[in-house]
């Protein structure tokens, strides 16, 4: 289990820079923006290292105060998550003492410099050691009491530090609120769902205490060596972990040790106020933990609010929406439980949907929704979908090999996020479809779909992984975030006649499901993220016809009359409201101008006006650079290290912002989000491809993921272009580098952009590589379109392009056509019949040098002989002449304009 404070680091982190807003979610940043402010300087805070005392053991720990405090602020306990320490959380943490809050960051027992073993949130262990933490700040003077010991606190944390929260709030009555995040409710139900081993997570989260033992966490003081299959872990719980993975099904022993470190058995005692945010893409405690945890704590009367967001344990950094909603919600549900400042921020619920993704760099946007009130995994309403197919055959692997693959637990949320389950496959022979009827309306499902199915097996068990697809019109599925459904069932019979149905209720999903798409449910029997059986048997099953969807309609976050609402909740006064106001307009006007197209360069690919990037630090990556892409060239952008090749690409996809400057693409003012942007494809930050699909798989995946149409794609002209042959149906793994390049060039050429840029496309490619892409560069600006390409190959360059941008030092020191940047050579290539005769004639006509190049190759330096009595003296004497063309030697007129800066430090 990796440190993913998802929510909150979203939450407290500084406005994202390349996600792109739909002009609804611009709305929410404004009013994020207005209770949040700006990200605080370092002089707002200070910190003080510290180590201070557990219950048992002595904790790694650091306390931020807020330089400005007018006498004692509240705290916040803020815990981090599995394998993490307090520098996981260090960004939060400055955040929030940026805010006005004294902020107590630590590392927990059994990692890093802290000293002790992992019991996993042990209300005897590491909840006593949070315990000793809260006396700490009530004995600091500059923390606000309650009471003698009782300091005003919050606890936050996510996943590890999430469950902490919960338990010492149900613990110890100091705390005051909680936001707890994408955490668990039940350790049994999140380890063993259905009664089936969640191998894949297990081995992650107890990996990771393993490598504590071995110093991998920082390998300072307290790293007890232990068990070498124990790692830091106490003894009890690396037994229940060997018992479960051993045998697959938790004893006794090990069900009483996982739930007595989860918050189901106390939430009946937790009197704190709780926002409890969870993650829709997250294999390892999905929707339906904080389902649990909702309901439960709500049942005393508790305060409780719930948000979903899209994100999780799998689901990567998230988008700016996203970031702005949970933003505003933990700023709001701090500032009234811990300052008194606002109105209660009441139980309304917010979620939200993936709207589809950025045209500037394919991530995901999404839309924010609210509703009145939580509505559980049921939705407000449902859609029943009639499934078809008959009763089948599948087969159960012995030992799970091979298995289908749902999720990789650690390695999922490093994959892009677009791929929205793309990463999911099933093997032939192990698996049965049930699939619905082409949709005639979209359905907007939220919450855990629910179905019947009938099984039969041999041996009168069985163990099955239940699936809800999204087909689209081209055939192509989507798992939604690899969720999936284990169930054990037993006293099954041989016969699928005498079967009786079993209810099964999937993961809850947030996915609009659109008209034209049909829904496949898959019933499989292996999965490589769990523990199956280990002999070979067939089972036969068979799903009822009726899928039940729960959707939800909510009120858009973007409304105004939503944006009113939540300004007037309390957090702000009249005063930022106007500015507020102020600002909407400002940003209205300024978008209408960055729409409207400028007429001279409407017909222009690119044209690129005192471009200038500098940062925070005072170092200034691109001084002013200007120069312009027409349509059919081919424009290489050359300078030494440092120059800012990269740093201009950047901008121009949107990677980075410029300080100055304005870059238009056909007249249209760029800008995030630009529609325009769908006319430019790109490779700038190098590619990567899932190793078990093919080559036209991972470009499928990446087209579906765009969510433009399939026949927009043009798949089979980008792939004639690429030149990739019968290779793009091997599996990506056994590609060669060469291979994996023209993949990627192949994958920016989807849809045949107008305007293709490329940062050293033939980036360790060998010598026939590099030929064949200057082929492909070539053949692709044609009809219209042009390519601008990074490249220290200058060779290359003057042999592919047409035009060439000489930058250095940020600045442009040459532009125009290649052979205009070259001038007059001295020089001329012949290819001959006879190389040593031609060699002593020309040796004998005077000229400066002359050197071979391959079998029928020359270089001469003329010297000033004319070129009509070199091939006159070689033809007089029966030499063939086949070919006399200008030395060109692009990489003298480079040295001459960029001196001895050609050795930079790198580009940033």
């Amino acid at each position: 289990m990796p440190d993913l404070t998802a929510g909150l680091r979203r939450a407290l982190s500084r406005l994202p820079r390349r996600r792109v807003l739909p002009a609804a979610a611009a709305l929410v940043v404004l009013a994020g923006a207005a209770v949040w402010a700006v990200r605080p300087t370092p002089d707002a805070w200070t910190t003080e290292d510290l180590r201070l005392a557990g219950a048992d053991v002595e904790l790694d720990a650091r306390f931020y105060l807020p330089a400005d405090r007018d006498g004692k602020v509240p705290a916040v306990l803020l815990a981090h998550g599995f394998g993490g320490s307090k520098e996981s959380v260090r960004d939060d943490a400055e955040s929030l003492a940026g805010r006005g809050y004294a902020v107590l960051t630590y590392t927990a027992r059994g990692f890093g410099r802290s000293t002790g073993q992992i019991h996993l949130d042990s209300p005897d262990h590491e909840v006593k050691d949070a315990q000793k933490l809260l006396d700490w700040l009530a004995a600091r003077p500059e923390v606000v009491t309650d009471g003698a010991g009782d300091p005003r606190v919050a606890a936050v944390g996510g996943s590890y530090g999430g469950a902490l929260a919960l338990l010492l709030a149900a613990q110890d009555q100091r705390v005051d609120a909680i936001v707890p995040q994408i955490t668990w409710n039940d350790l049994n139900q999140a380890l063993v769902p259905g009664g089936v081993f969640k191998k894949a997570w297990a081995g992650y989260f107890f990996g990771n205490g393993g490598a504590s033992a071995l110093g991998l966490m920082g390998g300072g003081r307290g790293q007890e060596q232990g068990d070498p299959a124990c790692g830091r872990f106490a003894e009890d719980v690396c037994k229940a972990y060997l018992q479960m993975a051993t045998t697959g099904i938790p004893d006794e022993t090990t069900r009483a040790l996982l739930l007595k470190s989860s918050p189901a058995t106390v939430l009946d005692r937790i009197k704190a106020p709780t926002l409890l945010i969870q993650g829709a893409v997250d294999t390892l405690f999905p929707l339906s933990e904080a389902d649990a945890n909702a309901k439960g704590i709500a049942a005393t009367g508790t305060p409780v609010r719930v948000a979903w967001f899209t994100g999780g344990h799998d689901g990567g950094a998230g988008p700016a929406s996203d970031s702005d909603r949970l933003k505003f919600l933990t700023a709001q549900w701090l500032d009234h439980y811990l300052k008194g400042e606002g109105e209660a921020p009441g139980d309304d619920f917010t979620f939200s949907r993936v709207a589809g993704f950025s045209a500037l760099d394919r991530g995901l946007v999404t839309n924010g929704y609210s509703t009145g009130s939580y509505p559980g995994l049921t939705g407000t309403g449902s859609t029943e979908i009639t499934l078809q197919g008959r009763a089948q055959p599948i087969a159960n692997p012995p030992n799970g090999n091979p298995g289908a693959i749902s999720s990789m637990p650690g390695i999922t949320s490093r994959l892009s996020s677009v791929l929205s389950g793309g990463v999911a496959m099933d093997v032939p022979g192990q698996h049965a479809d049930f699939e619905s009827a082409a949709l005639t309306a979209p359905v907007e499902v939220a919450g855990a779909p629910a179905v019947r199915l009938r099984a039969a097996s041999p041996t009168g068990e069985a163990i099955l992984f239940v699936k809800l697809y999204d087909v689209d019109a081209n055939g192509s599925a989507t798992l939604s975030a690899g969720l999936v459904a284990p169930i054990r069932l037993t006293g099954l019979p041989a016969d699928i006649n005498a079967a009786q149905p079993v209810s099964v209720t999937l993961p809850a999903i947030v996915r609009q499901i659109e008209a034209g798409h049909t829904v496949r449910v898959t019933v499989a029997t292996s999965d490589q993220a769990f523990l199956t059986p280990a002999q070979p048997a067939t089972y036969t099953v068979a799903v009822e016809p009726a899928l039940t969807l729960p959707t939800l309609t909510g009120t858009p976050i973007a409304d105004p009359g939503s944006i009113w609402w939540y300004v007037l909740a309390g957090v702000i006064g009249v005063i930022l409201l106007g500015l507020a106001v102020l600002l909407l307009i400002s940003r209205i006007r300024h978008r209408r101008r960055d729409v409207a197209v400028v007429e001279e360069h409407a017909d222009t690919p690119l044209v690129v006006n005192g471009l200038r990037k500098a940062y925070g630090d005072g170092f200034v990556a691109v001084q002013e650079i200007g120069f312009t892409v027409e349509r059919g060239q081919v424009v290489g952008l050359l300078g030494p290290n440092g120059a800012g090749k990269t740093t201009t690409l950047r901008v121009l996809m949107g990677l980075t912002q410029p300080t100055a400057g304005e870059i238009y693409v056909f007249g249209h003012r760029l800008v995030p989000g630009a529609p325009i942007l769908s006319r430019v494809g790109a490779l700038v930050e190098g590619p990567g491809f899932l190793p078990h699909l093919s080559g036209a798989e991972n470009l499928r995946a990446y087209w579906q993921a765009t969510g433009r149409p399939w026949a927009d794609a043009r798949f089979e002209e980008a792939l004639e272009i690429a030149g990739l042959g019968d290779s793009v149906h091997r599996k990506t793994r056994k590609y060669s580098h060469g291979m994996r390049q023209r993949l990627a060039i192949a994958q920016a050429m989807l849809g045949l952009p107008e305007l293709l840029v490329l940062d050293e496309p033939t980036d360790g490619l060998d010598p026939p590589q590099i030929a064949e892409m200057r082929r492909v560069l070539q053949r692709y600006a044609t009809d219209g379109r042009a390519v601008l390409v990074s490249s220290h190959l200058l060779a290359e360059v003057e042999q592919t392009c047409t035009h060439a941008v000489v930058v250095n030092k940020g600045r442009i020191v040459a532009s125009g056509p290649v052979s205009d940047i070259v001038g007059d050579s001295p020089s001329v290539q012949l290819d001959v019949s006879d190389v040593p005769a031609a060699t002593r004639i020309l040796q004998d006509l005077g000229v400066a040098s002359v050197k071979t190049e391959g079998a029928s190759g020359l270089i001469v330096d003329m010297n000033g002989t004319a070129r009509s009595e070199v091939v006159a003296s070689l033809v007089e004497a029966g030499i063939g002449v086949d070919r006399l063309v200008p030395r060109r030697r692009l990489e003298d007129a480079f040295l001459s304009l960029v001196g001895d800066n050609s050795r930079g430090s790198g580009d940033r």
